[in-house]
């Protein structure tokens, strides 16, 4: 079961509940989804069971539940999707992935997914994430390129997502930012939580629910007003990297969620290596893939 708790700002004021939820809740992928929970009782508007038109007011609390049996896998098919498949064995795959795809269906995208082409790709996938997320172990941002590890069992998921989730798995990312970083390496260690009026972002807060987010930098060449980084997330938080390099004044080029969308033509983030112990052989592995041309800083 999925649970999501959301506190209404007033920009939200006075609309429809099943409105505000079908737009808010990345997994929900209709409006019909989200009635079916409403009717479900598995939505509580403070601690209430109500109505999909209820009209929603400032600071009201809405508690969602969404049961593990709504996220069937119905309706999403095989893609023939061109994957650059950088390493695969019988247990699990290492994927590059391209800026632009979303990793797995969300609201109002069923096609053209990272799910969609691994399905077509690949007989056997892990379904611990039910048939909704078939062997994804974990995310990359839509416009985020770079390399992901896919599960092809429940043995090898189960593995990968423990070293995930104990920090066992080295990750090194490459930016361009904005501006002169002044010192060739640092750490940014400040916690993360959820934006107070904007829910699909997040913010550094200091509060009792902001999560411990580290991320450690080293500045790789400098350019004029850019900087080429390498970044070695410690701990794995929705946008961390993004919401890191904002915080220290050097938003990530092209981003138009916490820098500017129009100063390069894409978000300028590369997920370049992956580390981690296959959980079959017991073996470190890592894979390293080349950056994007873009990313090139010509004199």
């Amino acid at each position: 079961m999925t649970t999501h708790t959301l506190k209404v700002d007033t920009e939200h004021s006075q609309e429809r509940l099943d409105v505000y939820l079908a737009r808010t809740l990345t997994e929900a992928p209709s409006r019909n989804f989200v009635k079916k929970l409403i009717d479900g009782k598995h939505v509580l508007v403070n601690k209430h069971s109500v109505k999909a038109h209820y009209k929603l007011h400032s600071d009201d609390e809405i508690e969602v539940d969404i049961p593990a049996e709504f996220f069937n896998g119905e309706g999403i098919e095989p893609e023939n999707i061109v994957l650059d498949i950088f390493y695969e064995d019988d247990h699990l795959a290492v994927i590059n992935k391209p800026a632009g795809m979303l990793v797995h269906p969300a609201q109002g995208c069923y096609h053209g997914t990272l799910v969609n082409a691994l399905l077509y790709h690949f007989k056997q996938l892990s379904d611990v994430n039910s048939n909704f997320r078939p062997g994804i172990v974990h995310r990359l941002d839509q416009e985020t390129s770079g390399l992901m590890v896919v599960a092809k069992d429940n043995r090898t998921h189960y593995h990968l997502a423990k070293q995930f989730s104990s920090h066992r798995v080295h990750k090194r990312y490459m930016a361009l930012v904005e501006g002169k970083i002044e010192f060739d390496e640092g750490v940014v260690d400040v916690p993360l939580g959820r934006h107070p009026y904007h829910r699909e972002k997040r913010d550094v807060q200091f509060t009792d629910s902001a999560k411990e987010s580290l991320t450690i930098y080293r500045v790789l060449k400098r350019h004029d007003k850019v900087t080429c980084v390498a970044l070695f997330p410690k701990t794995g938080r929705t946008h961390q990297l993004r919401v890191h390099m904002a915080h220290l004044g050097h938003p990530v080029l092209g981003d138009q969620k916490y820098g500017k969308r129009s100063n390069f033509s894409r978000l300028a983030l590369h997920a370049q290596s992956i580390g981690f112990t296959h959980p079959q052989t017991k073996i470190y592995i890592e894979f390293s893939s080349i950056p994007p041309e873009a990313f090139s800083l010509k004199e």
